[in-house]
């Protein structure tokens, strides 16, 4: 690893530590919500997992529109949310399929306006982290039925080029911002 590339990520990790500590200072409690909920937990339901992995796709999706309206930006937050969309669209039949309802979409009671463009893209990346995390450790279940784990994988898998997009964003800030 070179200085630049050192310092490119110094600066990444030292942009991630401030918004940790700021989302702390901000008294959101989104203890039991989303990913952050779900990693606060251990053993599941598989109605738990699904309301989780839905309630955090609602968040990612409110998140990114709040965003897009804060910064008037544009990419990759619009094809992310169409993302989140895919994504939602994928889990509401597994509700059905096992017996359970939808929750209710209380996102908006959650979301964070990031207080600059880059900010924003290491929320982004954040997000990003704690929903792969969720899915791999839901994904560790035992008896986890075939069709819940082929849509969580995905789901995964889309939140992993998520994660790109967001880390390629912030290097982009990083780098204008010097």
């Amino acid at each position: 690893m070179n200085k630049k590339q050192f310092q490119k990520l110094a600066a990444t990790f030292t942009l991630i530590l401030v918004a940790v500590f700021a989302a702390a200072q901000t008294g959101n409690d989104d203890k039991g919500f989303g990913a952050a909920g779900a990693l606060q937990t251990e053993g599941y339901s598989l109605e738990e997992m699904l309301r989780y992995a839905a309630q955090d796709e609602f968040l990612a999706r409110a998140e990114y529109a709040a965003i897009i309206k804060a910064w008037n930006v544009d990419r990759p937050f619009t094809n992310i949310i169409r993302s989140e969309e895919r994504h939602i669209a994928a889990l509401t039949p597994l509700f059905e399929r096992h017996g359970f309802e939808m929750p209710e979409d209380t996102a908006a009671q959650h979301v964070v306006i990031p207080e600059s463009l880059e900010h924003a893209f290491v929320i982004g990346v954040e997000a990003e982290i704690e929903n792969i995390a969720m899915y791999v450790s839901f994904l560790a279940q035992d008896n986890l039925p075939d069709d819940v784990r082929w849509v969580f994988e995905a789901l995964m898998r889309g939140s992993e080029n998520h994660l790109r997009a967001f880390e390629q964003g912030l290097e982009r800030q990083l780098s204008r911002g010097r």
